[in-house]
């Protein structure tokens, strides 16, 4: 724990800060853990089931399991190296403790339940510590209750069951329906667990308490097995790796599934409505995440997630929707559940209205991830080779058409960015036909549709005035979203892309590096992380090399300190200093990847 300083944050109304939290998760559900040793957000047994513990989002009536000391403290914490093994030290007037924190898997995979494993190991002198469990109601949906089943606490909560696994130093002082306390105290040498294991409409597997202590080590070399198999050996080696243990949150294993992040509904701004439900999967995310799985050299990652994306397609009859469940079914429509939401910020979201966008872009992102694929010594089968070839001909007809563009915004407006996509789509897809990836049938087709979107792109979407590509046509504002598209700048016109990023940095930076989305939306959100490393990325491979470094490492040393362990939200706040939106979001940690990816590569010609 060298060079890491202790803290003692407080929460605030109830809530702690959403950048001070950290996580775990085992390649189905994710848990975050607040610096006063509570667990504020779990959905069990999977990423979109309905949460166990959800205190984030109603401090008042929100379930939670807190292990922590009683009376006051100091914390500081890490991950294992090269691991997503949680370590904790506490710090009290009397002693001092260590909390390792692990969803447990095994070596060949995932447990067949979820098993939540908390080993408290005493350092020096006596400390007094408290465990708190109070499972939610799923918004008010059920109420829970606890029967001793073997002499343990097993609580029922709608079909999910939870029980207790305490070694036996352990001494409970309550244990009702809808809360449950015990003590014990930690000295020099001693070895406390604290566990729980929740299955859902299944029977309930009873493990001993010392199997689930030692799969806390088995959980951790399995970690290790997979960040020591990255072929990653660019700058940025630390920040790079612990970014791709964050991706791997995300990646839910019974599917190939990548989801966008493990949360909903934690806001862009306090008292916002900008409170969206993130845990499911996003063409648009899940394409770009591949990405820095191929840059990683993560292969049974890239295979699954891009087996999943053609698979999911094809079973809806070949068309693009924005969003699927990790299943790979619709996303349910918006509700708003009885929620007080994060510091009190409406609404509270489950579902997500995006999944009937028209989102043009997908079919750039599609298209290109195929391309990259491709390159890294891949083979596409038939049935996929020709989904891609029937996506190109569906953009090839559809490009004209307004769409609701990356932001998922409700104006439907010409957005420059998702053209410069289907440029990319029909572009990639010319590259593929001609290496024979996919049948040539309609390739001249599909170049001149290209020509004609880089025409209409250079005749409505540049504006002289600004010396920019615009938002949209006929708009003077910017979108930070055209610096992903630097691609076709380098092959269509680098100076003009060069001046928009220029003009980027200038506006929606105010010169700085971290950059809002778009014009005139700080008014109502905070920076948004990854547009500050698609900067970076589009720098570096436009040849601006010695700006980017700069770029990046000013971004790092602006996120990576107040205690944060590089569990990132999807916002930084520049002006409180603070984070906000839902995490671990994939997009701010992919855009590190592919950012340290481009200042890694000899930039002779711009990649996709």
């Amino acid at each position: 724990m060298k060079n890491i300083t202790w803290h003692s944050p407080a929460r605030q109304k109830g809530y702690a800060g959403l950048g001070d939290y950290a996580a775990i998760g085992e390649g189905r559900s994710v848990a975050l853990i607040a610096p006063d040793g509570a667990i504020d957000w779990w959905c069990a047994p999977n990423m979109d089931s309905p949460p166990l513990f959800d205190r984030i989002l109603d401090a008042g009536t929100g379930g939670y399991f807190q292990v922590a000391p009683v009376g006051e403290w100091q914390m500081q914490r890490k991950y294992r190296e090269n691991s997503n093994v949680l370590e904790t030290r506490y710090q009290t007037a009397t002693g001092e403790v260590l909390i390792t924190e692990s969803l447990n898997s095994t070596l060949a995979g995932r447990l067949p339940w979820n098993e939540l494993a908390r080993r408290v190991e005493g350092i020096s002198g006596e400390v007094k510590m408290q465990v708190i469990f109070q499972p939610g109601t799923r918004a008010e949906t059920c109420s829970p209750w606890q029967k001793r089943m073997n002499g343990h606490p097993v609580y029922h909560v709608g079909e999910l069951m939870a029980m207790l696994r305490l070694t036996d130093d352990v001494e409970i002082n309550e244990c009702g329906d809808e809360r449950f306390t015990a003590t014990f105290t930690a000295s020099p040498d001693s070895r406390t667990l604290v566990a729980l294991v929740t299955t859902e409409r299944e029977p309930l597997a009873i493990p001993a308490p010392e199997k689930i202590d030692e799969r806390i080590e088995t959980s951790h070399t399995a970690w290790r097995d997979w960040a020591d198999g990255l072929s990653w050996d660019g700058p940025y080696d630390n920040h790079v790796r612990r970014s791709a243990l964050a991706l791997k949150f995300l990646w839910y294993s019974p599917t190939g599934a990548l989801a966008a992040a493990a949360t909903s509904s934690l806001p862009e701004k306090p008292g916002n409505d900008k409170n969206y439900d993130y845990r499911y999967a996003w063409i648009r995310d899940a394409c770009l995440i591949i990405k820095a799985f191929v840059y990683l050299g993560s292969l049974e990652d890239c295979k699954a997630a891009f087996s999943w994306l053609s698979n999911t397609i094809r079973r809806h009859e070949g068309g693009l929707r924005a969003c699927y469940t990790l299943e790979g079914g619709q996303v349910p429509e918006e509700r708003i559940p009885p929620l007080e939401g994060y510091q009190g910020t409406q609404p509270v979201r489950v579902g997500n209205n995006a999944r009937d966008q028209v989102q043009l872009s997908m079919y750039g992102d599609m298209l290109a991830t195929a391309r990259l694929f491709l390159r890294a010594g891949h083979v596409l089968d038939l049935s996929t080779s020709r989904l891609l070839g029937k996506l190109a001909n569906h953009c090839a007809d559809g490009w004209r058409q307004k769409d609701s563009g990356i932001w998922e915004l409700p104006e439907e407006q010409h957005y420059t960015h998702s053209k410069m996509a289907c440029w990319l789509a029909l572009d990639q897809a010319v590259e593929l036909a001609r290496d024979e990836h996919i049948e040539p049938t309609w390739v001249h087709r599909w170049e001149r549709e290209r020509d004609r979107i880089r025409d209409w792109i250079e005749t409505h979407c540049w504006s002289e005035k600004r010396q920019a590509y615009t938002f949209y046509a006929g708009s003077d504002r910017l979108d930070a979203a055209v610096a992903l598209t630097h691609y076709y700048g380098s092959k269509v016109n680098p100076q003009r892309m060069l001046s928009t990023l220029t003009q980027i940095r200038e506006e929606l930076g105010h010169g700085g590096v971290m950059l809002y989305r778009y014009s005139e939306v700080e008014k109502e959100e905070a920076t948004f992380v990854a547009c500050g490393f698609w900067l970076v990325e589009a720098l570096a491979q436009l040849g601006k090399r010695e700006e980017a470094q700069r770029t990046m490492d000013e971004i790092l040393e602006q996120l990576c300190q107040r205690g944060n362990i590089e569990i990132f939200n999807e916002m930084f706040d520049t002006r409180t200093q603070s984070w906000m939106g839902n995490m671990p979001q994939g997009l701010s940690h992919l855009s590190l990847v592919c950012a340290a990816k481009a200042l890694a590569d000899d930039n002779s010609g711009s990649k996709v």
